[in-house]
């Protein structure tokens, strides 16, 4: 019983108590709290799809997300009332976790879900690796103000590493000790 209790928990990140009490006692229980993370399914692709194209000039085709399917990889979206409001996905390998891609509906940023998003896929990464890493462009200095004061640390430059209009833009790389 306990393997089937672990396995929907792994589906299904959420808490029934909080959407009780933010209907009894609505000003008890955040936005954020209500908003559920849940493993990324082929049916989401749609939406996510939207999204990743909202929010990049030079998005990841669908071909991309399901080869992070088929790779096992670990992918999430941050879900409120069925309404999908962003996604993160995770990749393993040896002792160490590799944040590959985390983007928020551009109309729902900075209201805490790429927070969310990021705090869970380190959780998800601790146990499993002892570094997590990342790239974000030098131009994205929201997702840098947010992988820092999550404590990420700059550990190097990857030269031309994102497509850009006029060329390739670098990445800054990104770390955090998991230990």
């Amino acid at each position: 019983m306990r393997g089937i209790v672990d396995q929907i928990k792994n589906f299904l990140i959420y808490d029934a108590d909080k959407e009780f009490y933010a209907k009894v006692f609505p000003d008890s229980v955040s936005r954020k709290d209500l908003m559920r993370l849940r493993r990324m399914n082929a049916s989401d692709l749609s939406d996510v799809l939207t999204i990743e194209r909202k929010n990049y000039q030079f998005p990841w085709g669908e071909d991309i997300f399901r080869d992070c399917f088929k790779a096992g990889y670990s992918c999430w979206v941050c879900e409120e009332q069925d309404t999908i409001l962003g996604y993160g996905l995770l990749s393993f390998a040896v002792d160490e976790a590799h944040i590959l891609n985390i983007s928020v509906e551009p109309t729902e940023q900075k209201q805490g879900i790429g927070r969310k998003l990021l705090e869970h896929l380190i959780e998800v990464a601790r146990g499993n690796a002892e570094t997590i890493f990342l790239e974000v462009r030098p131009s994205n200095e929201g997702a840098i103000a947010l992988y820092q004061g999550m404590g990420f640390n700059e550990i190097g430059i990857r030269k031309g590493y994102y497509p850009a209009v006029n060329g390739r833009e670098d990445a800054i790389m990104l770390a955090l000790q998991l230990f």
